[in-house]
């Protein structure tokens, strides 16, 4: 099913059907501020698997992120972090960043890996963010299987693909092409991990 959303205001009916499907189990493709991502409740196991399935992945070595609205609903998902950090994190989000952090309790046993830490995502969306506020938590944030292509830009496109394996494909316009920066703050001084659309000038 493909579901247009507005990119800047977007519909609070369609929003509340995308957070009912997504209650129920489902698994949807949605616009952030970088490529289109594959996404479930963090709290719907049998979600997590059919995403590890169409990403052709095990759960047991499943690398997903966190969507979260602001820096508050991140707060409950990682440990307690310094002053200096939570500032860093503040001047750069939202934005097309990844930040790699210890994990708090909360997060799903399923989503923790063996260094216990957990991606974390407030994307310059509203789309993808008033997803998140309206359900309350958290939803994952991984990429489409295979190489980014082209043909993943078009909603129109990703909706042909993907209709036998996802329950909504949220157009949300055409996205991009380059992923997020992933920088590692789990332990010691912050790191970049991968080179994205956001630029790190502290790595």
């Amino acid at each position: 099913m493909l579901l247009v959303v507005h990119p800047n205001n977007p519909d609070q009916r369609k929003i509340q059907a995308i957070v009912k499907c997504l209650s129920e189990g489902g698994v949807i493709v949605y616009p952030t501020d970088t490529v289109y991502g594959l996404g479930c409740d963090i709290h719907q196991s049998h979600a997590i698997e059919r995403l590890c399935r169409i990403k052709n992945i095990s759960p047991a070595k499943a690398q997903f992120s966190f969507i979260c609205y602001d820096m508050s609903e991140m707060s409950q998902y990682v440990k307690s972090i310094a002053t200096p950090l939570y500032r860093l994190l503040k001047m750069h989000l939202p934005g097309p960043y990844t930040f790699i952090l210890p994990a708090s309790k909360l997060v799903p046993r399923i989503l923790k890996n063996r260094k216990s830490t957990v991606g974390i995502r407030i994307p310059d969306n509203q789309i993808a963010r008033s997803i998140v506020r309206q359900l309350g938590h958290p939803i994952i944030s991984t990429s489409l299987p295979g190489q980014i292509v082209e043909e993943y830009t078009d909603p129109s496109l990703i909706e042909e693909k993907f209709r036998n394996q996802v329950d909504i494909v949220v157009d949300g316009g055409i996205g991009g092409t380059v992923v997020s920066t992933v920088i590692d703050c789990s332990t010691g001084a912050p790191s970049m991990l991968r080179s994205g659309l956001g630029t790190w000038a502290e790595a």
